[in-house]
């Protein structure tokens, strides 16, 4: 018999550090949050685009369109208006963290715009807010088409 997947299953990953409290996430760097934010963002788009006819380098391929900087710089200002107070001043304090890195393959203010949108990502996960990033996730897959 089949189990069925209850909504707490799909959590395993934060399951995995308990530790971080919600007051912890809230003290977590922009570069901190965007470091989670670019593993969530990036498992998403390779569960979105996962196809069983397709080879691993056309995978690859299809899933550049989604995480170059240029493509979540596009994306951060696509999704501006459906984002809240909050979520904005997330993107904001991820565009504006200081770098010690510049980026090698984008613009210096795609690449500001793309840390500010894996900030949002890596913040709302931290957080819990599954649903809202579903909402969000459901939204880019309309924008990317």
């Amino acid at each position: 018999m089949e189990k069925s997947i209850e909504l707490d299953d799909l959590n395993i990953f934060r399951r995995m550090n308990q530790s971080l409290s919600r007051e912890d996430v809230e003290m977590l760097s922009p570069l901190q949050l965007a470091y989670i934010g670019d593993a969530v963002y990036e498992l998403f788009v390779r569960t979105v685009i996962l196809n069983r006819d397709q080879n691993a380098k056309l995978l690859h391929k299809k899933a550049t369109g989604y995480v170059s900087a240029a493509s979540q710089a596009e994306l951060v200002h696509s999704l501006d208006d459906k984002l809240d107070n909050r979520e904005r001043e997330m993107v904001r304090k991820g565009r504006n963290a200081k770098t010690n890195t510049s980026p090698k393959n984008a613009e210096l203010i795609d690449y500001k715009y793309a840390t500010g949108f894996e900030c949002l990502m890596g913040y709302l996960y931290l957080s819990g807010r599954d649903e809202r990033l579903m909402e969000l996730f459901e939204d880019i897959k309309k924008i990317k088409g």
